[in-house]
């Protein structure tokens, strides 16, 4: 995530579905210094097991997993230009199609609720609804995926997206394809994929 540019020191973090629960980075831990042995195995009731703490984020990736059952991996990072975004309140628009690579015609910004709570968990939620990527309102963004090179490349191509619509934002507010357009390209996604 760091060599993506996703996430900076130890920021964000990223887990894998496993068993009845899920592995998590762990809380304060630089991403250079971190090895399969401190992941935090974290059970759907939230009790942990390992030699470190779980990420202060841990309840976003429980309720992740809880409410959709395709989720294998979830990635929540502090990137750049989703982070710019999030801290104006801003979701994507469909001003370019590859927005619907989040499963729908936006991004969504979730409100506002302090790190590590089960309010962000529950905004992070409804943010999500029929969608797998969504920003953080002043905090940064979260996505999920089957495996982890999907919940990469996800990341990247939604922080792509931030940074393209940032830059569009400096000359003008950019127009958004018309809702039929963005029904035929998730359409065309879902044909892709399978």
């Amino acid at each position: 995530m760091n060599s993506e540019g996703l996430n900076q020191g130890t920021s964000g973090n990223v887990s894998v579905r496993y068993g009845e629960g899920f592995l998590i980075t762990p809380s304060a831990l630089p991403y250079k210094q971190c090895t399969p042995a401190d992941l935090v195995w974290v059970d759907g009731s939230g009790q942990a097991q390992g030699s470190r703490r779980p990420s202060s984020e841990w309840r976003m990736h429980r309720d992740l997993y809880s409410q959709y059952p395709r989720a294998g991996c979830v990635l929540h990072a502090h990137s750049l230009y989703c982070t710019t975004l999030a801290c104006l309140e801003r979701s994507i628009p469909a001003f370019h199609y590859m927005v619907a690579m989040a499963g729908g015609d936006s991004i969504r910004c979730a409100p506002y609720a302090t790190f590590g709570t089960q309010a962000l968990s529950d905004a992070a939620i409804e943010a999500l609804r029929d969608r797998c990527a969504a920003l953080l309102a002043h905090h940064g963004m979260i996505c999920f995926a089957a495996d982890l090179d999907a919940v990469l490349a996800l990341a990247v191509e939604v922080e792509t997206l931030a940074r393209i619509y940032l830059q569009a934002l400096q000359v003008t507010e950019p127009p958004v394809l018309p809702d039929e357009e963005m029904t035929e390209v998730l359409r065309r996604f879902k044909d892709y994929k399978a």
